[in-house]
């Protein structure tokens, strides 16, 4: 297996999911916000802020490129990133993706428990970020829909739960 590339909106469990599969298979696990940071010296909402979305989202570009080249590794995406460029067809090019489904209702819960800064999530109130979920999902279903294999998390919520659903992706991607 050369390249893992998991891709869904944010709060899916793309990070922990990856994690959890990387453990189980030895494969080196890269998040890609995580890999941008380290890179760039600077936080996802700090290159946000200096470059707005559109230069955010040039970099980010770049740099999944630079990652996609590594071999035989686990890539957890940010939820925009298969949405701008040619990103999503790249990311078929490169390897197996998987897109993790949830339902708008089950991503704001997970949202709500998350203890990462959002960008773009910032200064909306409740009900705001839930509509903004279910309006930004309906956007970037059609390039999440485009990845190889689709994985329903709606269920995703304990260790016991996880650890099925990297079974579930194990058996998916026949590793």
């Amino acid at each position: 297996m050369g390249r893992i590339i998991i891709i869904g909106y944010m709060g899916a469990g793309k990070t922990t999911l990856g994690k959890a599969l990387s453990r189980e298979t030895g494969m080196p696990f890269y998040d890609l916000d995580w890999y941008i940071e380290s890179r760039m010296h600077k936080t996802v909402k700090e290159l946000f802020d200096a470059h707005g979305e559109e230069g955010f989202r040039k970099i980010e570009h770049n740099l999944l490129h630079e990652v996609a080249e590594f071999e035989h590794v686990i890539i957890s995406c940010g939820g925009g990133t298969p949405c701008f460029f040619d990103n999503i067809d790249y990311m078929n090019q490169q390897g197996e993706t998987v897109y993790l489904k949830a339902t708008p209702d089950v991503l704001h819960g997970h949202l709500k428990m998350g203890r990462t800064v959002r960008p773009l999530l910032l200064d909306k109130t409740p009900d705001e970020v839930k509509a903004f979920i279910h309006e930004q999902l309906a956007l970037r279903e059609p390039f999440y829909a485009k990845a190889k294999h689709t994985l329903d998390v709606n269920l995703m919520d304990n260790y016991e739960k996880i650890k099925t659903y990297v079974e579930r992706l194990k058996g998916m991607l026949s590793l």
